[in-house]
């Protein structure tokens, strides 16, 4: 088994405050109501253009 490489205080400190983050994200994501008939893929928003069947339109 590989060793693991000692971490710093505030290494271990991001590391636990990035995991709380992802599992706030994720509950909040399963509590987040289901949207009918958006965008199958990420929110078109946060890439500044739409896609519809493959085709992309910007903003």
């Amino acid at each position: 088994m590989p060793q693991r490489r000692l971490l710093s205080p505030a290494a271990e400190r991001a590391l636990a405050e990035a995991a709380a983050r992802r599992t706030e994200r994720e509950r909040s994501a399963a509590n987040a109501p289901k949207e009918i008939n958006g965008p199958a893929g990420p929110d078109p928003t946060r890439y500044g253009d739409w896609e519809i069947n493959g085709i992309a339109s910007d903003f």
